[in-house]
Order: structure tokens, then C-alpha cells, then sequence
């Protein structure tokens, strides 16, 4: 677990305030006050905890944008978003009656020249430091980042959208912070598509702005390009991977179970309520949440037996020290019976699903992929398409939920590269949502394939053999980006369907290609990460199963770190919800949302 705490993202973020923030809050011994933004909010409870503000010498945390008492005698750091009501807000707090001694002003991304110029005017006296960190990404896990903005699916996707171009225009500002956090000037590609051009797009704003970011370094020397790699791809690419259930532990938990902002809440038996952050502060969390849900169950209960066990005291005589020593080692005792009980609980939920609904859905969709598989490319005639559909009709027959049989139509259109209209209109009735026809069509919006007429013929991308690597008949679908990584690091993405738009250094030019599968001798190099990077950022969203894919590809090759990443990480119910609010209106979209608010 070494990779987790040492390398993570979020180590790197915290480590990056610290040489900012912190380092100039130490140059002053006075206690001070930090405010922050919802944005800033997140990105430092994801990357540490109170106590770690405590031990810099930070008393209190307040919200910019809650009313707060003046505190004069105290400085106060602000860290927010460089936006037009964040710094309305802080001028807010120095304007009329100054709430605080002074400022110090941090902020996440570059600050345009109007919004520093109103500051400097109009309250400048009051303002110590003024700085842009270049951290406009949430560091998600170790692996994984986020740009917190769920809404950029439907900015991006919908028909009628108003702001695409600057919603890719802050996706492009937010990746580039990623690099600079990382301190890799990577070569950009993307993946070319015949009817979709967000891919393209994003990727020459990148690469446009990574340019200018690293025109003139610190030491005013041109940065040149480092032996990292970024692909970016949109989310149409693999629309079976979001939609099809997943049996590993963190992304069937995320399906099945309600997990909100990473909260499992949960009653006991006695009816107290509970609730359990899925952190990786919970190393059980991390060392379960990418195996197969038949391990993690056989696993859990052995080890609420074993800790159980080693705490039961034989008969024998207490004293005072045997009891005060007993006591020292109860807190960690407490959480670690803790952690399994959640994890105990959280699994035996998934096992529920699975055993009441899950179970039989894997059954068909496994069987319809590996059945339409076998079909494409070998069988013209549609016979093994037919077998497919002899599949789905017993899951649209059965008592399922909407959205379980909506996924089950889905999955049987990609898998033969769109039906007929006469075909869809069939499904449609069976799953009686003749009302709400855009869980499916919307799907033509991200470039997907929904209705094609019965002589047209796809052929379907070729995919890596994992014959050898199957272990469970109801987990054989690997997410395409896991082929995507494995290609990339081996140095066979086609050029043709993976356009440079700037190449990086010689270790992705053939000589430092490392099969992804090759049995690799950990050494000391490995164990400094010291290899390449290579950073995919999916448009329009990530799952918890291509999640699983970068630490797979990395923990496979050990020469290279994977780092996925999007807008934000979905469900197939909230992708499946944004899809279905593509056709609205910007005006119903607002009607909707003000309804439910009420």
C-alpha cells in the first residue's frame, strides 16, 4: 500500500499547499483564520484533516460565504476560485469595516487581470500575499482526479447548450493545473471519432495552454516536454462499461447500494443508525475495493473472527496495568472492529442485490456480449443477433426495475451497433417508457449508434484476448480503457485513430515500451515511481470499474503510473438520469430543478 500514501495524488496536492499556504503562514507566528470556498472546502478535506491545519498553526476554517464575526486582531488566508463572486465576497470582508487584520489571498488558478485589478484597487492595503496555486482539480483517490463539475456532461452534450465551448474551455484550465501539480509537460492525444469532435477540441485546448503555462519556467528556462502522456477520449467511446453491472466491490457498492458523498450509512442490529466514510483513510476500504464481491465476502468475516479472537482475555487475575494497557490499545482495536463491521455490513448488502435481482441480470448481459461478440465480423446473417434477443425478452418479462431493464436494452443496442426503429419500438413497449424514450435515444448525442437500418453492418473495434485472465463467468466485460492503457504503455495506439497533437520525450517513442503483462522484478526504481506518467482524462464522466483499471495497469507494469480522470464519477443511474435530461431545455432543466427544491 506503499503506492497509496506515497505517491497519491492526494499527497501531492497537500504536500503543494503545504509548500505554498503553509510555508508562508510560517513565517508569522500569529494564529490565523483560513476561508474557504465550496470548491477549496473539498479539495482540502480530500487531501487532509484538521489536525494537519491545527499543527500549522490554522484555529479556524470559515465558509466565504457565510456571514462571519469580525476577528481584528487575527490574519486570515483566503483560499478560493478566482471567480466574480468569490472576489465580491472578499471584498466584502475589507471594504467598509475590515473583519480581519489582513489578508492573504490564495487562489486555485490563474486570476484574470479585471478580478486582480478590483482587489488591488479597492481594498490592496489590506492584502499580504497575493498568489495562484495552480490547483483547480479534486485529487479524487491515488490514482484519480476529478474536476468537480457533474454539470459539464450537459454542457457539453446536450443540443441545447449554451456554454460547450466554455465549459471545455475550464475542463482544458483544470487538466493543465493537473500537470502543473504533477510537474509533467506531457505529449497530447486523442481518440479520433468520425461523428464527435469534444475529443479534438479539448485536446488543442490543452495543449495550447500547457505550451503557454510552460513557456518560461521559474528559472526562466523553457520547460521542455516530459515522459509522460495524455490521452483524452470521450465518454461514447465505451458505453457498455457505465452501464453494465460490475461484481468488483467499490463499483457494484456505488450501483447498488444509496452511498452518498462517500457516506455508507447503516443500521445495526440493536436499530442505531451509522454511517462510514469510504475513504482511503479506510486501508480495508483500499485493500478490498477492487476485488471481486466473492472474496471480499469470504474475506470480511474471517477477519472480524480473527481480531475478536486475539482480544479475548484467558482467566487470569486483572491488575491496574494489565487494565491501563488493555485501555492504550482499545482505540485502534475500536476502529479496526469498526472498519470490518462497516465493511461487513456493506458487503452483505451487495450480496443481497446479488443474490435477489444481480445474479440473473449478469447472466444475460455476460451472455449477450459474449454471444454478440462472437457474432461480429463472422455472422452477417444476424442468427447469433437473434440468440441475443432470445436472452433479453426473459429480463424484459421479468418483475425488474425500470432502470435494471432500460440497462439490459442498452447493453443489447451497443452490442449489435444500433437496432431498427420497427426493433426499438418493440423494447420500448416491453419496458413501458413509450413517455420516456430519451433514456435511450439521448444515447445519439454522445455519438453512440441507437438506430440503424437493418443493411447496415459495423464492424466492432478489435479487443485484446482475455480468455486467460477470466476467473468469474459473471465478470468477463473489461472496460475498453484498460485495453486503451495496455496499448499505450506498449506503444501500439494506432496513430490514425490516436492523433498527436505534441509527442513527448523517446520513452513513448518505442524505446521505453513495457509489455503490460510481462512478470516485472520490483526494485528500487519501481518502488520511487520514478518511470513515465500516463494521465486519460474521459469527457462526460468516469466509472468506478475504468477507475480499477489504472491501478490494475499500474500495479502490472510498475515502470508506469496510470492516472485517470473527468469531469466528475458516475452511476449508471446518474448517467442514465444526465441522459435522459439531454433534450430539455436549459428553462425546463430549471423548472424541474426549482420543483424539487421546494
Amino acid at each position: 500500500m506503499a503506492a497509496v500514501s506515497d505517491h497519491g495524488l492526494k499527497k501531492i496536492v497537500w504536500k503543494r499547499i503545504k509548500d505554498t499556504i503553509i510555508t508562508d503562514c510560517r513565517k508569522s507566528e500569529v494564529w490565523k483564520i483560513l476561508i474557504l470556498d465550496p470548491f477549496t472546502t473539498k479539495l482540502l478535506s480530500s487531501c487532509c484533516k484538521m489536525s494537519d491545519l491545527m499543527a500549522e498553526k490554522i484555529t479556524i476554517v470559515e465558509d466565504l460565504f457565510k456571514k462571519r464575526e469580525p476577528v481584528l486582531e487575527m490574519k486570515a488566508i483566503y483560499f478560493m476560485t478566482p471567480t466574480p463572486k468569490c472576489v465580491e465576497a472578499f471584498l466584502g470582508d475589507f471594504e467598509k469595516k475590515p473583519k480581519y487584520k489582513a489578508a492573504y489571498v490564495y487562489f486555485t488558478d490563474y486570476c484574470p487581470d479585471d478580478l486582480f485589478n478590483k482587489m488591488k484597487s479597492r481594498c490592496g492595503k489590506f492584502i499580504r500575499v497575493f498568489k495562484e496555486i495552480n490547483i483547480s482539480f479534486l485529487p479524487q483517490e491515488a490514482q484519480v482526479f476529478t474536476c468537480n463539475n457533474p454539470e459539464a456532461f450537459r454542457s457539453i452534450y446536450s443540443p441545447h447548450s449554451q456554454d460547450k465551448m466554455s465549459t471545455l474551455e475550464t475542463l482544458a484550465d483544470q487538466i493543465v493545473t493537473l500537470c502543473a501539480t504533477l510537474d509533467e509537460y506531457p505529449g497530447v492525444r486523442y481518440k479520433k471519432e468520425s461523428n464527435m469532435e469534444n475529443a479534438k477540441t479539448l485536446a488543442e485546448l490543452v495543449d495550447d495552454k500547457l505550451a503557454k503555462h510552460y513557456e518560461l519556467d521559474d528559472s526562466a528556462k523553457k520547460k521542455g516536454k516530459t515522459q509522460a502522456q495524455l490521452l483524452i477520449v470521450e465518454r461514447g467511446f465505451d458505453p457498455v462499461s457505465p452501464i453494465l453491472h460490475e461484481l468488483s466491490y467499490q463499483a457494484m457498492a456505488y450501483d447498488l447500494i444509496d452511498i452518498q458523498d462517500d457516506t455508507f450509512r447503516y443500521k445495526l442490529k440493536d436499530g442505531s443508525e451509522k454511517q462510514a466514510l469510504l475513504t482511503e483513510d479506510d486501508m480495508l476500504w483500499v485493500k478490498l475495493r477492487h476485488k471481486h464481491i466473492a472474496e471480499v465476502s469470504a474475506e470480511i468475516p474471517k477477519m472480524v473472527k480473527e481480531i475478536s479472537a486475539s482480544k479475548q482475555q484467558p482467566d487470569e487475575k486483572i491488575t491496574i496495568s494489565k487494565l491501563a494497557q488493555m485501555m492504550k490499545k482499545m482505540p485502534s482495536f475500536r476502529k479496526q472492529l469498526n472498519e470490518k463491521t462497516t465493511h461487513l455490513q456493506l458487503a452483505e448488502e451487495c450480496m443481497q442485490h446479488f443474490s435477489n435481482n444481480v445474479e440473473k441480470l449478469c447472466k444475460a448481459e455476460q451472455t449477450v456480449h459474449k454471444q454478440t461478440d462472437l457474432a461480429v465480423g463472422s455472422d452477417a446473417d444476424g442468427a447469433k443477433v437473434k440468440d441475443s434477443m432470445r436472452t433479453l425478452l426473459p429480463v424484459l418479462l421479468h418483475p425488474y426495475s425500470t432502470y435494471d431493464k432500460i440497462r439490459a436494452v442498452l447493453l443489447y443496442i451497443f452490442s449489435v451497433n444500433g437496432t431498427t426503429d420497427e426493433n426499438l419500438n418493440k423494447l420500448i413497449q416491453h419496458v413501458k417508457i413509450e413517455d420516456e424514450r430519451e433514456f435511450i435515444l439521448n444515447w445519439k448525442e454522445l455519438g453512440v449508434p441507437i438506430i440503424t437500418s437493418s443493411s447496415f453492418f459495423s464492424r466492432k473495434p478489435t479487443r485484446r484476448d482475455r480468455s486467460q485472465e477470466e476467473k468469474y463467468n459473471l465478470s468477463r466485460w473489461t472496460p475498453v480503457i484498460k485495453d486503451v492503457m495496455e496499448d499505450a504503455v506498449e506503444n501500439k495506439l494506432d496513430t490514425k485513430e490516436w492523433p498527436h497533437l505534441s509527442e513527448s520525450p523517446a520513452a513513448w517513442n518505442g524505446s521505453g515500451a513495457v509489455s503490460a503483462r510481462q512478470k516485472h522484478k520490483p526494485s528500487a526504481q519501481d518502488e520511487r515511481r520514478t518511470g513515465s506518467r500516463l494521465i486519460i482524462f474521459v469527457i462526460g464522466g468516469i466509472t468506478y470499474s475504468e477507475m480499477r483499471c489504472a491501478y490494475e495497469v499500474t500495479q502490472a507494469v510498475k515502470s508506469c503510473e496510470v492516472i485517470v480522470g473527468s469531469s466528475h464519477i458516475l452511476t449508471p443511474t446518474s448517467l442514465l438520469d444526465d441522459i435522459k435530461a439531454l433534450s430539455k431545455t436549459s428553462m425546463e432543466s430549471f423548472t424541474i430543478e426549482e420543483r424539487s427544491t421546494a
